[in-house]
């Protein structure tokens, strides 16, 4: 819990876990759409060379799937030898430019794309997987072990590549996050029903990772704090709003207790029920149908309005429900949403939040933290317009900044 106390200076160094960081920034995981062939690029090495060289303390690679199926389509990376000599190169130019590299490890499960994957989505019960128009294969306890030990080799695989710290996805529903909603996970034996059970995997995951790491490597987990369906406040937890605070800020302490992390980066929304509550500002509706085809397509061109709703954006927008897990947790905390300015960075290390995420307001200005530190008043130049968002298929950007559009690109 947090003491009150002289607040940090946001570019002054740090330590997460056996880490020593130049500052408090982090930039966060965002996919980069620039492995067309699950395999680093030079693209992908330029793009993250580009975001340690703007000052950040740690660029984190996403998305790094632990199995083919685990990915949300068969262009992402995943974890086997092949991917190392990439991964390490890609480490290399990120230390080169004073920074340090953190691979964001998970499994998709139903968020994943079966069809472009060709093999089946993964989830707690057989719920839809609507990037491939299937239903989910239920993993069965038998399965769990192997989940357990693909996520240890791909740790180890990271850790070989030059990586320094590992960030365990344990939000937006993908596989572990389905565990944990009451929404989505519907078993019945060990890893379904009350809480301690719908945690089980994500506690069982960190503690597998841990071991096949040692002590030399940060690791944090990126922890939903609210799927986005229903009432996010505290107090609100049923099995039809999905994982709400209340369940997030207990499983927190749980991980907590358990010993195996350094750190929490609490998120929201859901990949499969929400996504716009994750970003919020304006919802791209109509560049999303355009970058899909088929069935696909037509179901956002028909049910935009329902699936990319509509949030007000405001800076550090996520942090009325992180001051819940704040408070009930000693970890530190890495706080995302709206982190565009040294106002917002400063609101967060007051509040005891000891890191900050940023990514939008990078891919708009990748040099932003070095713009911040030589000029506190300067802001970011983000409009949150959101048109980033659907360029994840075929190279993450801004529109704005490479000249595609003028202005809001509204």
């Amino acid at each position: 819990m947090h003491s009150p106390g002289a607040t940090p200076d946001p570019f002054s160094p740090a330590t997460l876990g056996p880490l020593a960081l130049r500052n408090r920034l982090i930039k966060c995981a965002t996919f980069e759409g620039m492995t067309p062939d699950a395999l680093v690029t030079d693209e992908l090495i330029d793009f993250h060379r580009t975001h340690a060289a703007g000052g950040v303390a740690i660029s984190t690679v996403a998305y790094c799937a632990i199995s083919p199926e685990g990915r949300t389509d068969r262009h992402q990376i995943w974890m086997r030898p092949q991917a190392v000599p990439g991964l390490r190169r890609l480490t290399d130019a990120i230390h080169a430019e004073g920074a340090l590299a953190a691979a964001q490890l998970g499994h998709a499960g139903a968020v994943a794309n079966s069809v472009s994957n060709r093999a089946k989505a993964l989830g707690p019960s057989r719920i839809p997987a609507p990037m491939g128009m299937s239903v989910t294969h239920k993993v069965g306890v038998d399965e769990i072990p192997s989940l357990r030990a693909k996520f240890a080799e791909s740790a180890r695989l990271a850790v070989d590549s030059g990586f320094d710290a590992l960030e365990i996805h344990c939000g937006h529903n993908y596989l572990i996050s389905s565990f944990l909603s009451p929404l989505l996970n519907r078993r019945r034996d060990a890893y379904g029903g009350p809480l301690v059970n719908r945690a089980r995997l994500a506690r069982e995951v960190l503690e597998t990772v841990r071991e096949a790491v040692g002590p030399g490597v940060a690791i944090w987990a990126k922890l939903n704090m609210f799927d986005g369906v229903g009432t996010p406040g505290p107090g609100r937890s049923s099995s039809l709003s999905g994982f709400n605070i209340d369940e997030a800020c207990q499983v927190a302490q749980w991980l907590e207790s358990d010993g195996f992390i350094d750190a929490i980066e609490p998120t929201a929304g859901s990949s499969l029920l929400n996504p716009m509550y994750l970003f919020h500002g304006q919802a791209p509706r109509k560049q999303f149908a355009q970058a899909f085809h088929g069935v696909m397509k037509l179901g956002l061109q028909a049910g935009g309005p329902i699936f990319l709703k509509q949030y007000q954006y405001t800076d550090a927008y996520l942090l009325p429900l992180a001051r819940e897990l704040r408070k009930a947790v000693d970890l530190p905390l890495i706080l995302l949403g709206g982190i565009t300015g040294v106002e917002s960075m400063k609101l967060a290390l007051a509040e005891g939040f000891q890191f900050m995420a940023m990514g939008r307001a990078l891919l708009r200005e990748p040099d932003l933290p070095l713009i911040l530190q030589n000029d506190p008043t300067a802001h970011s130049q983000c409009t949150h317009c959101n048109l980033c968002m659907p360029t994840i298929y075929t190279s993450t950007r801004c529109p704005i900044r490479t000249g595609e559009v003028t202005g809001s690109g509204w």
